[in-house]
């Protein structure tokens, strides 16, 4: 909380630089207004960038701009051009005399500048972003006792856990033989007998949770449990065949940090399609996850990913969000630990019966995104980064 005290107080600060020698150089000095608004914001900028310099969080991924001096600059002489023009226009219009007045108009010429400002360093930071993921990190191998491990999270899955256990044994027996294969199953508060017909079904690891607390939650129990080298975690209604799993952990072998399914991806299948709602409210979740990302993604929400141990350890270690935001959590934090991500294509086959509340999960994924952006103002997620993985070698 103090380091957002004092963020917010350096915003304060640039604010009141920026009006009041503004004022000054216009009512006592007399310079024009173009001139004194130009200087104004320029002297406004460099307190700015000084102050943040000292009190900015440097891992996180909205303010990384302050150590690019070059594109600070150039998005703060659009901004200062911006605040000008307005500043000039609605004086012409207005020809304010006193201070009041020139306060009056230099309030919009803010606020529009802010907004240019923020455009431009959005674009800025979507390029370094995604030149940090472009590229596998080719890293020492992982920590872990088998090839692979796989997360299933599960509530009330009595009637089909044991098929799931079953399938994923039949479909992975390529890496069990060549490396070993771990199933982990994690009940999430059911009130049946999920937990006993896992265990009865030959899975390697039972995790009950009590009470329920949400799919984010059981998926960071098991990664954090599981001893793979690899990790991933799919669905217990197996929407995606585990099959697919054998090139997402090709991916992770091959140097990438994070695999993760895309639904959008042009070379995704879809054999049986999702309910029409779903698949706009789907469509929503990747736009309103800009509130929180950087980085375009064609599919936060599939539900297959895979990731390094280690990296699956930093990541759900740090990690908040107990329902289905967890997984724009997860991209936050590729984000800001400067992890390399890659997307592959899925075969989907929606399944029939859901525990997914379309409306209901929807208010409460909003509600968990700006929860995400508070909990790294306030800097939760700080973390060295270099102290938890061996450095990248490509």
């Amino acid at each position: 909380m103090r380091s957002l005290r004092r963020f917010v107080l350096v915003g304060v600060v640039a604010t009141v630089v920026d009006v009041g020698l503004f004022v000054a150089l216009r009512q006592l000095v007399g310079w024009p207004v173009p001139l004194a608004d130009a200087v104004a914001v320029a002297v406004a900028v460099a307190v700015s960038w000084s102050l943040h310099g000292v009190v900015t969080f440097s891992g996180d991924p909205r303010v990384r701009w302050y150590r690019r001096p070059a594109a600070y600059a150039g998005a703060a002489g659009v901004a200062l051009v911006t605040d000008v023009a307005v500043v000039t226009a609605l004086d012409a219009a207005l020809d304010p005399r006193r201070t009041v007045g020139l306060i009056a108009i230099k309030i919009p010429a803010l606020l529009i500048a802010l907004m240019v400002r923020t455009v431009n360093y959005r674009r800025f930071m979507h390029d370094v972003v995604r030149d940090d993921q472009r590229r596998p990190a080719h890293r020492p191998s992982a920590p872990g006792r088998y090839r692979l491990s796989v997360v299933v999270p599960a509530y009330r899955e009595a009637d089909r856990i044991a098929g799931t256990v079953a399938r994923i044994r039949a479909d992975l027996a390529v890496v069990a033989a060549d490396g070993g294969l771990q199933v982990v199953v994690v009940d999430d508060g059911s009130d049946d007998d999920t937990a006993d017909r896992a265990e009865a079904a030959g899975a390697d690891l039972v995790l009950r949770q009590h009470p329920n607390r949400g799919k984010g939650a059981a998926v960071r129990a098991g990664v954090l449990a599981a001893d793979g080298r690899a990790v991933a975690f799919t669905d217990a209604d197996l929407s995606y065949s585990p099959a697919q799993l054998v090139g997402f952990l090709e991916q992770i072998e091959s140097g990438w940090d994070v695999a993760v399914g895309s639904r959008q991806h042009e070379a995704t299948m879809t054999v049986v399609r999702a309910g029409r709602l779903r698949e706009v409210g789907g469509r929503i979740i990747n736009v309103l996850t800009g509130i929180v990302l950087l980085g375009r993604y064609r599919d936060t929400q599939c539900g297959l990913k895979a990731m390094r141990s280690d990296v699956g350890r930093l990541l759900f270690s740090r990690s908040r969000i107990d329902g289905f935001a967890f997984d724009v959590e997860l991209f936050h934090l590729v984000e800001r630990y400067r992890l390399t991500l890659t997307e592959v294509p899925v075969e989907v086959i929606n399944s029939s019966r859901s525990t997914v509340n379309v409306a209901r999960d929807a208010v409460r994924l909003v509600r968990d995104l700006f929860r995400v952006r508070a909990f790294a103002r306030l800097g939760v997620y700080e973390s060295d980064v270099d102290a938890d993985l061996p450095a990248a070698r490509g």
